[in-house]
């Protein structure tokens, strides 16, 4: 017994001197993160930096652009936008599971090889994207007023880890002379800009996400040990803290005290202080090392193996342009004043056209053949979503206001950034994994699902790591922006 006893102590001490610098680091970390994210652009901040859309600038139907660039099948999605080169130009993404061919003598469009930008007034396919179409891009993106100074060409460096630029890489850098002193990331595929770092981004980073996620160790050498190395640090932290409460605990008297008349045996300042704090924050810090550990899922344990969602079956088909729709100056002619981007989508059996417009969170939905403000069907809807599983839809519920499962939070944080709308349909299936699939009714669109094995991560992550718990995020005590972002509502 005095044999394991001793090993217990030597571990927890040296478990301490080996890994306490990260423990100090990920807490400060995790509070400067809570008031500066990691650098991201936003759909909402995207839409706000592109110029109005001109009708004068655009003399090609979607058809014609889409003929123009060789491109005869079905589509992912396809955007309308002045967001690469400071041009008007459509960006089209071919359906994964179809090889799209280009005309005679140009590249062929690879199933899944990401976006084909094409001009909207000339048809000319983007075929690289050099120094003047990114200063270009800037330009818009900063507004003609600002003075742009390109950085060069990265693959990838302390704010653009996130895996989502990927398809972007390698990516242009470009210094707006701004009075945020603003770092664009411009995608070397589209030649749209993709993230945007401000000056007090990039500095907060550095004491911040940066160190918080361990990212000094992606990038270079360690890249490919990236998630074993915060695996294993939060599993020996969490043995840490094991060890730590076992010994004080055990240390502990409880009904006596010492002779010195103390329920701790420690005598000098720091210990005795540090066997207290360390027993009262004991439950704090194990669930929020262990939790820390979860987001990472390690070893696939939050991969529950549902079946994915169908969401062609649910959309009557994929999406597919004909000479038949709308042009762009006829939507253009129906939506409000100052149209940022059109946005041509599947959903629920529709062909659809979203406008959006900066500054408005919700856009404007058009039927993309009539250029009519689109209505709902929702008994067609609930026709149409049952498609989505070969599993019957146990029932489905209307969510007007968010809860524990369906939220927002703060641009700036991890899992935030993304319009949450209400009112939302969830949609409960009735099977083994217990799938719920949250719909937006007036667009007819699959906002997202979830399982039992996710919900469980929701709780395991989310709850325990940033307290995802609804009168926190409505009340944030420190600081002058809400942490929770209050939503768009739509009623159905």
């Amino acid at each position: 017994m005095a044999y394991a006893k001793r090993w217990l102590f030597l571990i927890h001490r040296w478990l301490g001197i080996a890994i306490c610098i990260f423990f100090a680091m990920w807490f400060i970390s995790g509070i400067v993160m809570m008031y500066v994210g990691y650098p991201k652009l936003t759909a909402a901040e995207r839409i706000q930096h592109l110029p109005p859309l001109n009708v004068a600038s655009i003399t090609l139907t979607p058809r014609q652009a889409l003929d123009a660039a060789g491109i005869r099948g079905s589509l992912q999605e396809l955007r309308l936008a002045v967001a690469s080169g400071g041009r008007a130009v459509y960006l089209a993404v071919p359906a994964r599971d179809l090889n799209v061919g280009l005309a005679s003598g140009r590249r062929r469009v690879a199933p899944g090889s990401g976006t084909v930008v094409i001009d909207a007034s000339t048809g000319v396919v983007l075929r690289q994207v050099d120094r003047a179409h990114v200063l270009a891009s800037a330009a818009v993106f900063g507004g003609s007023a600002v003075a742009t100074d390109y950085g060069g060409i990265i693959d990838e460096d302390a704010f653009t880890h996130s895996r989502a630029l990927d398809a972007h890489r390698p990516l242009h850098k470009v210094r707006l002379a701004d009075a945020d002193a603003t770092l664009l990331y411009v995608s070397s595929t589209t030649g749209e800009v993709v993230r945007d770092a401000s000056r007090i981004e990039r500095l907060w980073n550095y004491v911040g996400a940066w160190i918080h996620w361990l990212y000094p160790f992606r990038g270079n050498m360690f890249n490919a040990y990236w998630t074993d190395i915060v695996i294993w640090l939060s599993i020996l932290g969490i043995g840490l803290a094991l060890t730590g409460a076992t010994v004080g605990i055990m240390r502990w008297r409880f009904t006596r005290v010492y002779k010195r008349g103390s329920h701790s045996p420690y005598h000098g300042f720091v210990m005795r202080w540090h066997h207290i704090l360390g027993l009262l924050f004991a439950l704090a810090t194990l669930t929020w090392i262990f939790s820390g550990l979860m987001s990472m899922n390690p070893w696939k344990i939050f991969d529950s193996g549902a079946p994915a969602l169908n969401i062609v079956a649910m959309n009557g088909g994929p999406l597919n342009i004909s000479s038949q729709q709308a042009s762009p100056q006829q939507l253009l002619a129906a939506a409000p004043n100052g149209v940022r981007e059109l946005h041509w989508i599947r959903a629920s059996g529709q062909t659809l056209v979203l406008a959006n417009i900066s500054g408005s969170a919700r856009p404007t939905v058009f039927n993309a053949e009539s250029a009519n403000v689109y209505v709902p069907d929702f008994e067609a809807l609930k026709t149409n979503v049952a498609r989505l599983l070969p599993d019957p839809v146990a029932h489905i519920d209307v969510l007007t206001d968010y809860d524990l499962y369906y939220y927002s939070r703060e641009p700036h944080t991890m899992t935030g950034g993304s319009e949450k709308f209400l009112q939302v349909w969830r949609v409960v299936f009735d099977n083994a994994h217990a799938t719920w699939v949250h719909i937006d009714p007036a667009t007819g669109t699959v906002l997202g699902h979830t399982d039992s094995t996710k919900r469980l991560s929701r709780w395991l992550f989310a709850m325990l790591h940033s307290w995802d718990w609804l009168p926190l995020l409505e009340r944030r005590l420190v600081g002058h922006r809400a942490y929770f972002t209050q939503p768009v509502r739509y009623r159905a």
